[in-house]
């Protein structure tokens, strides 16, 4: 990943963070950077790990989510500043990414987003030996993990910030909270249980995937654990429209499937690492 495809990626989300409400094509993307759509694809798809078409859809269905919770807009006038030009179609892919309906979602009251906007950071080092700076979280590694949460929030389906740092302060107070930092930026963050063997949160900065961190960090967490102890960690459903990819990264760690569950309200799957 070349620091000239970041800046071609910022730009592009600059353009459409700018308009969000409007129409917007990858051959506008491709003219905002002076390339071609297919070359811009490629490299907004590497660097921010999924397409401009995702980006922009899970973005427009967050700011939705947000003006049924904190306005009294009407639901027809939320779905055209979300790009659809139906309440219905708006309804059908809005429930498939949160799982209520829009009405539901505003009764609810409790907003969380799926896609809060990419702020990307410089080139990641291409480091062999991850799992050597992966060490334990301190308490002034919050802001670092707390930005990290915010960025990779669509693994994280009803997060609540208040809770989950009142948890966190808890497992780092215990010796259960993993962190890799590239600098200031953390790279990855796990949270985990090493009597039960349950990985209980994880998330890894976009800009890292495919660099082996994963893999990393189930390896050091493993080591914390007893050696014939099975790993778990719970994740979206198969088909599940909201899931960035998780379910693919944990079956090419060498988890399988195990149990259909529901956390918190939400429809998920419990994934099993035998150990052996």
């Amino acid at each position: 990943m070349s620091n000239e495809n970041i800046e071609y990626t910022s730009q592009v989300i600059e353009d459409i963070e700018s308009r969000l409400a409007e129409p917007i094509s990858l051959e506008t993307g491709a003219d905002a950077v002076h390339c071609s759509k297919y070359h811009l694809h490629r490299i907004f798809t590497e660097t921010a790990g999924l397409t401009i078409h995702e980006y922009i859809r899970r973005r427009r269905l967050t700011e939705a989510a947000r003006q049924l919770v904190y306005s009294d807009r009407p639901l027809y006038e939320i779905a055209i500043l979300a790009g659809y030009g139906s309440r219905q179609a708006f309804s059908d892919i809005f429930k498939a990414m949160y799982k209520l309906t829009p009405s539901q979602f505003r009764e609810k009251k409790t907003f969380y987003p799926l896609q809060l906007r990419y702020t990307l950071i410089h080139a990641p080092e291409k480091e062999k030996d991850w799992e050597n700076r992966i060490v334990f979280a301190e308490p002034e590694d919050i802001p670092a993990w707390m930005e990290l949460v915010r960025l990779v929030a669509g693994g994280f389906p009803y997060l609540d910030e208040a809770g989950y740092q009142k948890q966190l302060t808890q497992y780092i107070r215990e010796k259960r909270a993993l962190i890799l930092k590239d600098q200031e930026t953390a790279a990855g963050i796990m949270g985990f249980h090493a009597e039960n063997g349950s990985i209980d949160f994880f998330g890894i900065h976009p800009q890292y995937a495919g660099y082996g961190i994963e893999q990393a960090f189930i390896q050091k967490a493993a080591k914390e654990m007893r050696p014939d102890q099975s790993i778990s960690i719970t994740t979206f459903r198969k088909g599940d429209k909201a899931d960035p990819g998780y379910r693919a990264v944990y079956q090419a760690l060498g988890f399988a499937e195990a149990e259909l569950l529901v956390e918190y309200g939400y429809p998920t799957q419990r994934f099993v690492m035998r150990r052996h």
